[in-house]
């Protein structure tokens, strides 16, 4: 059996089973991966079906989950359909900025209508001279009488195109190296030139350039106070990568299941190919570490339920899910053998999914550096460490 198993019961376990199905996940992501496209129906049908905002409150049309229940939402999504509806989900937590620092009544009416479905919001932080390094972000908001004229480029960027807003950050004259600002900008503004390239993998994503050439915003587009956005996305991110990494594993044990069903049928030379240690080893080992990459997420998602959760901890989730899920899917790839390699089959498609789990929402590095600083603090930061196993602690 899967983890995470079926609480006997729980309609919401069967609600998500039942969306699966209907709505052909496997088939459509397979679809959408060949002929590349933003799967707009499928956003809204998750959005009629409140499987957005999976923690947004009720009162915001969200369902209110907390992290240890949303995580293994999460993971039914993507064991049936891969990345694509599950991180599509996930787009209110992406722009819970909104939410958090949000003040106008456009702002609180956007961020309802993403849980909805109807509105789909960028994150636009990456800059081509900028990439983990926020610091170094050079996108210029000028304050003029009204608001703001801002200016920049931004790389990377979700839905490049077919985002109807984007959420952008940016620093104004004279703020500080982390004095980071947010905008909520509607992305049919006079000034804004928008490209898309093809990725390796999650192609529905359209990821791509936005170029802000003085592109005249009101004040109202500010979200939260000049200078204050980093707080927020720090927070944001924290949980993003616990979430993530139930999306990964979700993606992996689908491969790792096809795999031994496969090497259990299969026959060469007279024998099962699960017979031969070196097909069976590996997918013994894979069963280890998925189900451990599990175990932390769990523990993770219980510490983000009462606040315990760390920087360094979802960080370092998220690179371990990455790292053994893409390991997963690489040998039921391997094991099928050339089919395994073509786009008969998923696993070639699911391994440049998860491909981005080395780079996106913090990359492999980024994650060890926010780890190391924890055992090892820069003087005068006082005493932090990643602790232990949470289920260790008295």
């Amino acid at each position: 059996m899967i983890p995470p198993p079926p609480v006997p019961g729980d309609p919401l376990d069967r609600e998500v089973e039942e969306f699966c199905a209907r709505h052909r996940l496997s088939e459509l992501n397979r679809e959408v991966d060949a002929r590349p496209r933003f799967p707009r129906e499928l956003f809204q049908a998750l959005g009629t079906a409140r499987l957005l905002g999976l923690t947004v409150a009720s009162s915001r049309g969200g369902r209110e989950l907390p992290p240890t229940r949303a995580v293994r939402v999460l993971f039914r999504l993507a064991f049936h359909g891969g990345t694509m509806a599950a991180k599509l989900s996930l787009q209110p937590e992406f722009c819970s900025i909104l939410s958090t620092l949000g003040a106008s009544d456009e702002q609180r009416a956007t961020y309802t209508r993403v849980v909805r479905g109807e509105n789909l919001v960028g994150n636009q932080i990456t800059e081509p001279e900028a990439g983990s390094d926020l610091g170094s972000l050079a996108t210029l908001a000028n304050p003029v009488e009204g608001g703001y004229t801002i200016g920049g480029t931004k790389s990377q960027a979700a839905f490049a195109t077919e985002a109807e807003s984007a959420i952008v950050l940016a620093r104004t004259p004279g703020s500080g190296r982390h004095a980071l600002t947010a905008f909520l900008v509607p992305q049919k503004l006079a000034g804004i030139a928008r490209s898309t390239v093809q990725d390796h993998g999650e192609r529905w994503m359209g990821r791509g350039t936005v170029v802000y050439s003085s592109v005249k915003l009101p004040v109202e587009s500010r979200i939260g106070p000049e200078g204050g956005a980093l707080p927020a996305l720090r927070d944001e991110l924290r949980r993003e990568r616990a979430f993530l990494a139930a999306i990964y594993l979700g993606v992996a044990w689908s491969s790792w299941h096809e795999a031994v069903e496969y090497v259990g049928s299969r026959e060469t030379f007279g024998n099962r190919l699960a017979d031969r240690q070196a097909v069976s080893f590996p997918l013994v080992e894979d069963r280890v570490r998925l189900e451990s990459a599990w175990r932390q997420t769990e523990v993770v998602a219980a510490a983000l339920d009462d606040g315990r959760a760390t920087d360094a901890d979802t960080a370092m989730l998220k690179w371990f899910a990455g790292e053994v899920t893409i390991t997963a899917v690489e040998h039921a790839m391997q094991f099928h053998g050339g089919a395994g390699y073509s786009n008969e089959l998923p696993h070639e498609r699911r391994l440049r999914d998860l491909r981005s789990a080395r780079l996106a929402h913090g990359t492999a590095e980024i994650a060890h550096v926010i780890a190391a600083r924890a055992l090892w603090p820069a003087p005068g930061e006082g005493k932090r460490h990643l602790g232990a196993p949470r289920s260790a602690e008295p």
